[in-house]
């Protein structure tokens, strides 16, 4: 999962849309299903929270096969990282081998930076990624609204577009604007699908992808995620050995045990 602080920096309507979706568990009849009219980002949240809640996996690991790409496709560099993340809110990669000591980690709104086995950098921040494509069905749908607002999202716009030819909500913008910050969730689903975000300072604006779910446990894993910029791909994750509710020693996301916890990879 794309982290903002290394490489490339990231992580980045007049009147609501009506639309009828199923908030039931999976795997339930379509009798027991919940149908919703969701005409705000907060209902849409807790439909997306309501639907998967109760199945959604507690944890999750995978390998990333991590690919920066120049503006005119060719591959400027490939990396492996090893990513483990516990819902809600915490998030530890690790860039390269393990041993290394190279990595992010993500706990709350925090975020810790290691070189060599060792804290170089603390500051406040999150992973809009993470709240989106994880925590969001395993934390409560008003403390999502508040982080998504918090990364500058306007909650109060919401609308319906498609996307790949599914239909999709869009919270934070308009549809003739693809520049201001906004994320996208597949309206049957109810998975989150896509981020733009900009950086005024930098003037720029990424397009993330989250494609290619998979279904693990009661959850879903986006195994090929994807990163644009001015319409050319420069960035692709891809996930593999993808496992959930995993045992994991608890100090993986504890910063001052970076280096001593018991790491889940095993050559």
């Amino acid at each position: 999962m794309r982290s903002p602080s290394i490489s490339i920096a990231l992580i980045a309507l007049v009147g609501a849309c009506s639309r009828q979706v199923q908030t039931a568990t999976p795997g339930a009849p379509p009798a027991a299903a919940r149908s919703v009219a969701i005409t705000g980002a907060d209902q849409l949240l807790e439909a997306m929270h309501a639907r998967y809640a109760r199945a959604w996996y507690r944890n999750v690991t995978f390998v990333q096969k991590s690919t920066s790409l120049r503006p005119d496709g060719t591959t400027s560099r490939v990396e492996t990282w090893y990513e483990a993340l516990e819902v809600p809110a915490r998030l530890r990669i690790d860039l390269g081998e393990p041993a290394r000591g190279n990595g992010v980690l993500y706990r709350g709104d925090s975020v810790y930076q290691f070189q060599e086995g060792k804290l170089v950098d603390k500051r406040v921040g999150r992973n809009p990624l993470l709240i989106l494509g994880f925590d969001v069905y395993g934390q409560p749908s008003t403390r999502t609204l508040q982080q998504l607002s918090a990364e500058h999202i306007d909650t109060r716009v919401l609308r319906t577009d498609t996307l790949y030819g599914r239909r999709v909500f869009v919270v934070g913008a308009g549809p003739d604007d693809s520049t201001s910050n906004q994320f996208w969730v597949d309206a049957d689903r109810l998975l989150f699908v896509r981020l733009i975000q900009s950086d005024a300072a930098r003037r720029a604006t990424r397009d993330i992808r989250f494609e290619n779910y998979v279904q693990h446990g009661g959850g879903w894993v986006a195994e090929d995620v994807k990163v644009y910029a001015r319409g050319a791909l420069v960035f692709h994750e891809e996930y593999s050995n993808v496992r959930v509710d995993v045992p994991l020693d608890t100090n993986l996301f504890i910063a001052e045990k970076w280096s001593s916890a018991t790491h889940w990879y095993k050559p």
